[in-house]
Formats: C-alpha cells, structure tokens, sequence
C-alpha cells in the first residue's frame, strides 16, 4: 500500500484522482492539492458521493519547492503524481529528491520564457534520484506516454526490427464552442506555434508550422487531416530506439479550429512577450487568450464523440516487412459519466495512476530518472484493459 500525493485538480487531476480512489487496494492515503483548494474540495465530494472514498485536500502552491517537502512530509507521501502545469516539474522533482518520494508526471518539463524545451533538465536529474534511492517516472500520460509504450510493445513483441513509427492523435469529438483547447490553453497553444520536428535517416529535420499535411485514416473512426508537429515523446523514443529510420508525429485539426487558430496567430495572440495592457500591468497576449478562452472542464457539458490514439509501427519479423495500428479509442461521454472529464484529461489521468500503480507495487521499479519506453509495456497494458483503456492491435495489410 502507498501514500499517494496528486498535484493539479484540473480535468486530469479529476481523472487521476477517480481512478485512484478505485485503487485503493494500491492507494492507501490519497491526498490531491492544488493552488485552489476549492477545486480540490469539489473533486472530492464528486469522490465521496460515487464511490464512498474520502481523499484529503490541500492548497498548495508547487512552484516553491519548499512547499511540496512540508506536504509530502506532512502526509507521508511515497508517490507523487504530478498532472498541473509542467512548469512545476523541476520544483517538484527536487522535492521529491530531498524527501526520497517517487515522482511521476505527464509531459516534459517548460518554462514559461520558452515553448521550445526538451528533457535534458530531467534526465540530469538521474544521479540526484539514484543517490536519493527513488525513481522519477517521465511523460506517463497518453502522449507521451502510452504512445511510447506501444512504441516498446511493437519491439519486443510484434516484430523482430522496428524501423519507423508514426504517432496519429485525433479527437472526432465535438464540444459545440467555436474554439477551445481540450487542456490547458497557455501550454497547448505554444506547443503548436512551434515548427514540425521529426527523425528521418539518423538526424532530426524541422519544418515550418502545420507545412506537412496528411489525409490519414482513423480505425473505426474515419479520414481526418492531420498535421505534423513536434511532440516530446519523439526524443526520448529515437534515444531509446536509437536504430529507428523514422519517427513522426501527427495530430489532427478540423477546418473550424484551423481557421480560429491562424487568425488568432496572425493578430499576434500567441505571442509569450509580455505587454503593459494598462498603466503598471503587463501580461502577454497568449496569457490573456488562455484567460479568455473556455476553461477546458467545462466543455464536459456537451461533449460527444471519441478520440483515437495509437501508432502505426513498421519493421520486420522473421524477415518479412510488416506493418502494425496500435490504439485506443474512448468515448468522451462514457469518460464524463465515469468521472466529470472529457475523453483528453482521461486518457491522460489514467495511465498517470497506472504508472503510480505499477510503481507503488514495484513492477516498473528502478531508480534514477526514467521513461516510460524503459520498462515492459505487457503490464501497462493489462492495466489499461482493467481500468478502461484498452488497447487494440491490428496487421495493416
């Protein structure tokens, strides 16, 4: 049994949260904190009313280091699960560092200063955690995360030499807003202003912004345009597979989004600099948007649809050249009915607790820091079938 602290009470801290709480074979203490408190009171009443389990709740503010050791100390912590801003990760890793606590999070550390980061803050963390005798889990949502794991799947399983990758992410759901962002606004409107980033050919090629476009087709979903950009999980995937010929990422876009988001580019919206909007208050004009815009939990309210997630992998076995689509599709209204979040914050919240659960029970154990490629993807995966994500496999012809 572990103590178990979530950090972030936004639509993936919900998730996480949830999920833990239907492990509490696993999770003997759950603690969830945030900055707002009362966001953090309203996820466990949610808790305690469908579930009868009580979770403790805290403000928190995970910026200072200093105030992540007092709560892990306080609780009693053995895991901390980290689903709020990835601002915070570096923070929270030294307190996690100084306490011996395990850290998990689900996507790579940033700065607000700088869209353009990558993991080397995290990785040069690996003495610190193996002298500390604890293990930091990295990218343990679905992208990155299980994305990576069907990644290793493909290896060890399915074929012999794994040569290419391409990661296809598309939400076929709908909200009914003109615009929105399905997680934070701030970090999912900076992360496609950067330019497309892929591995071909033992070196990494850059494009501009959304110039490489697909027509790809979506198992039990359909054909969708979907563009490529940089995604995080790519770097650790080429390190970890460093023979591969090709990794890409694509996500796709309907035509509405796309014209809200080049028109809001174009005016200059997204841009990080701040700006002195009235006499003594600065604030950049991608802060202001992200206030603007919908907060992502509430388009829970008339969410339908499904996401599709996997990735098609290429390679040989026993010789022969063959081609493998590994995915997951969910449905946003049986996401909210489980939980209150959309299908986005649940594939992202759940693998999160399966990772902390994996760990609490020492089955991906080692210390230092690590990804989530590392370690077997078979347990991963039994996992994701017990608690609503499960994985389909199919030999493209």
């Amino acid at each position: 049994m572990a103590n178990l602290l979530i950090i972030g009470a936004g639509g993936v801290g919900r998730v996480s949260a949830f999920k833990a709480a239907k492990n509490r074979d696993t999770f003997e203490n759950i603690v969830l904190a945030s900055r707002t408190k009362s966001k953090c009171d309203e996820i466990a009443k949610d808790i305690k009313e469908k579930l009868g389990i009580d979770i403790k709740t805290y403000s928190l503010d995970a910026n200072k280091e200093e105030n992540v050791i007092e709560l892990i100390k306080k609780e009693n912590i053995d895991i901390v699960c980290h689903v709020a801003l990835p601002y915070q990760n570096l923070p929270i890793m030294h307190a996690c560092i100084k306490t011996g606590a395990a850290y998990l999070d689900t996507a790579l550390a940033e700065t607000e200063d700088n869209p353009d980061t990558y993991y080397d803050l995290q990785w040069a963390l690996d003495e610190d955690f193996k002298k500390a005798h604890t293990m930091a889990l990295l990218g343990c949502g679905f992208d990155p995360g299980v994305t990576s794991i069907m990644v290793k799947y493909a290896a060890d399983y399915l074929l012999d030499e794994l040569e290419e990758i391409e990661i296809y992410d598309c939400n076929f759901g709908s909200h009914g807003r003109a615009f929105a962002t399905n997680f934070d606004p701030e970090i999912n409107l900076r992360e496609l202003n950067l330019p497309g980033k892929y591995w071909e050919n033992g070196e990494w090629k850059t494009t501009k912004p959304f110039e490489i476009q697909v027509k790809h087709e979506y198992p039990e979903c359909g054909k969708a345009t979907s563009i490529l950009i940089w995604h995080e999980e790519l770097e650790s995937i080429v390190k970890h597979f460093p023979n591969l010929k090709s990794a890409k990422f694509y996500m796709c876009f309907s035509d509405q989004y796309l014209y809200h988001f080049n028109a809001l580019k174009n005016v200059g919206m997204f841009s990080i600099e701040p700006i002195e909007i009235c006499e003594g208050c600065k604030i950049s004009p991608l802060q202001f948007l992200a206030k603007v815009l919908p907060d992502p939990q509430d388009l829970v309210k008339n969410y339908k649809g499904k996401t599709n997630i996997g990735v098609v992998v290429k390679g040989k076995k026993d010789g022969v050249d063959k081609t493998f689509y590994i995915y997951n599709i969910c449905d946003h209204e049986k996401a909210i009915e489980e939980t209150g979040a959309h299908c986005v914050s649940y594939t992202t919240g759940v693998p999160a607790i399966i990772g902390c659960k994996l760990m609490a029970k020492k089955i991906w154990w080692k210390e230092g820091v690590h990804n989530v490629e590392e370690f077997d993807a078979k347990p991963f995966f039994e996992e994701m079938e017990k608690q609503g994500l499960p994985i389909k496999v199919i030999e493209v012809k």
